[in-house]
């Protein structure tokens, strides 16, 4: 598993306005911490919902990969989830640039910048 790769992660069962189901997570903490075997994982999910203008909220990417439609990384849903959570290998990885945006965007929401 590495930061930036996504994989399907059953986020099931959700309470209030979480978002829920199967569905593809962005990886999102250091690879240190993936390296090590740690048992829970920084995830932020993906939503097929596009919601067009949503910066710093929202991230499109393109489908790519075994990621079959253009989704958006719902940036204020980052979040824990044990490993267990994680039902695939990796369907898709973002480039460089895309995790920079994501981080920048990250640091917003977060109060960071």
């Amino acid at each position: 598993m590495k930061r930036g790769d996504i994989y399907l992660a059953n986020l099931n069962p959700k309470k209030g306005d979480e978002i829920g189901k199967i569905r593809p997570v962005l990886i999102y903490q250091s690879n240190m911490l993936n390296s090590i075997g740690h048992t829970t994982t920084i995830v932020i999910p993906l939503s097929t919902k596009l919601i067009d203008d949503a910066q710093p909220l929202r991230y499109r990417i393109n489908k790519r990969d075994a990621l079959d439609y253009d989704s958006d990384i719902v940036i204020d849903q980052i979040r824990s989830i044990d490993n267990n959570r994680l039902t695939s290998d990796a369907i898709a990885s973002l480039y460089p640039h895309e995790m920079d945006d994501i981080d920048t965007m990250v640091s917003i929401v977060l109060g960071m910048k």
